[in-house]
């Protein structure tokens, strides 16, 4: 997949030099970041010692031409609300922001790269995870 929504641990793997996240970043013909990984990115950043300068390199990845962002509206909360909806029907819940990032992947047709396995279990979602 060229196309990749990147989850918040795999923004961390590819800072810390992860080979699997480095590879796959360069391979990728696009990278988006969602307002739900940017606010946990964010929220980490001001709860540790390093807080301006990670925030000042995420600003950085952002400007990048092939990286874009996405927000949420409306059509990502339906997306959610369906994403919910089969979870909860078959017991299988994950966290509330991983439903929120696997409601935006899906609304643009892209795939979540992510370390958490548990994405598997949205029905539709494309989910490449880094062992």
């Amino acid at each position: 997949m060229k196309r990749l929504l990147i989850d918040t641990n795999v923004y961390s793997a590819f800072k810390t030099n992860s080979p699997d996240a480095v590879e796959r970043f360069r391979q990728a013909e696009r990278l988006f970041i969602c307002a739900t990984v940017h606010g946990e990115l964010l929220a980490g950043f001001k709860c540790g010692s390093r807080g301006d300068k990670n925030t000042a390199e995420l600003e950085e990845s952002l400007d990048r031409p092939r990286v874009d962002y996405l927000t949420t509206d409306a059509a990502t909360a339906e997306y959610y609300a369906e994403v919910f909806r089969a979870l909860r029907g078959r017991g299988t819940p994950i966290p509330t922001n991983d439903m929120w990032i696997a409601a935006s992947a899906m609304q643009h047709g892209l795939a979540v790269y992510t370390r958490d396995a548990h994405f598997r279990n949205v029905e539709g979602l494309i989910t490449i995870v880094l062992e």
